[in-house]
């Protein structure tokens, strides 16, 4: 391989959320951070030398997003996906979250019903209730580990008025690829009662052990002129701290609106070393993402055969996209506050508690895998050792 995954790299001291706000959340810095969903990876040499050149010219004055910026976005997203995308069709936002919180804002109104699908990424839950949307939870199934869509209760809800949904694609935390099948049942839901949705695809790059990711707009014209596809180099290329994303809207009114509301809050400018890397990202990533799933691939077998030899306790759910593992913890007995203490004070580990992924996340932890084989190995053993000892 050409590019080192297992190098060790001191983040302490960088201002890094995942390891410099240990303390603050958790108590104590002795803990391995497994939290937070970027990488410990270094950040690819081809986007480090295409930013240290923009740096060479020494004014960083207002910019603005030449053709050239969308071509690109559009070139990954048919090499990678087999989607093929209109230029015109893709906005801008300063990231995904902020782009759902947008979204919200400027296709519903206060006291509209949006629906999610728990346990799912918890600022799913804050882009709805903190605009006064009322919150309406379509729980994932879960049998032995695996996760699927309701679509009874799924059809029920949009019977029952909601006109709104907010779909994570590829699913943060339980891991799961939508299945072609899987996408058409829920278009055909979303046409049928006119149901506009965001989906979430900033995990579509990530996709493990022969899955593919079909992005929800690619199933066809009708639930294209519904959807709002938000992507980004973020989690790929470990640049969450660079602030930039796309956003694909191919019914133009819809994406008027986007557009406006963008420019009404004047947040649309970016940044300009963000829409550096995500240009470079996007144009020269391809040799480095495919050694990078290799590595997490091998990371989850790593994991899923050390707890299954070692901690047979703890269920692993299994793991399609994403570099985000879901554990089960409902065989040691805890309830979710005994469960957090153990991993932080007995394990010493920084995990994300399945609690705040809402409904069905109980007893569980999100942990992330994308760090080198020596530290994940650490980790494990840290948590072997405290489960043999409770």
């Amino acid at each position: 391989m050409k590019y080192n995954f297992d190098k060790i790299i001191e983040r302490r001291g960088t201002d890094s959320v995942k390891y410099d706000l240990l303390k603050p959340l958790y108590g104590r810095e002795d803990l391995i951070p497994m939290w937070v969903a970027d990488m410990d990876f270094e950040v690819p040499d081809f986007i480090r030398e295409a930013l240290a050149k923009r740096l060479e010219h020494p004014i960083y004055g207002y910019t603005w997003r030449p053709s050239r910026f969308y071509e690109i976005i559009a070139g990954w997203l048919e090499r990678r996906h087999a989607w093929t995308v209109r230029t015109k069709t893709i906005s801008f936002s300063p990231g995904i979250v902020p782009a759902l919180n947008l979204c919200v804002l400027g296709y519903t109104e206060p006291g509209d019903k949006i629906l999610v699908q728990p346990p799912v990424y918890f600022p799913f839950f804050t882009a709805i209730e903190n605009h006064n949307r009322k919150l309406v939870y379509n729980e994932l199934i879960e049998k032995d580990g695996e996760y699927t869509m309701d679509f009874e209760d799924l059809e029920s809800s949009f019977k029952d008025g909601v006109k709104f949904m907010l779909f994570c694609h590829p699913h943060n935390p339980v891991g799961r690829a939508w299945s072609e099948s899987e996408l058409k049942r829920l278009a055909a839901l979303c046409v049928q009662y006119n149901v506009k949705i965001v989906s979430d695809e900033i995990h579509s790059d990530l996709l493990l052990f022969g899955n593919k990711h079909i992005p929800l707009a690619s199933i066809g014209e009708d639930i294209s002129n519904l959807c709002i596809t938000c992507i980004a180099p973020s989690k790929t290329f470990n640049l969450a701290g660079m602030h930039s994303s796309a956003v694909i809207i191919e019914n133009p009114k819809m994406k008027a609106v986007y557009d406006k509301i963008m420019d009404d809050i004047h947040v649309g400018s970016g940044n300009l070393f963000g829409m550096v890397a995500m240009e470079s990202a996007y144009s020269k990533g391809d040799a480095w993402l495919e050694e990078l799933l290799k590595y997490l691939e091998g990371n989850f077998t790593f994991m899923a055969e050390f707890i299954r030899d070692n901690i047979p306790e703890i269920t692993v759910s299994p793991l399609q996209a994403t570099y985000l593992t879901w554990l089960g913890f409902e065989k040691l007995g805890m309830d979710d506050e005994a469960l957090n203490k153990f991993i932080i004070h007995k394990a010493k580990l920084g995990l994300l508690a399945g609690s705040k992924f809402g409904p069905g996340g109980e007893i569980y932890q999100r942990i992330n895998i994308a760090t080198p084989r020596e530290v994940l190995q650490e980790g494990l053993m840290r948590l072997s050792q405290a489960v043999k000892s409770s």
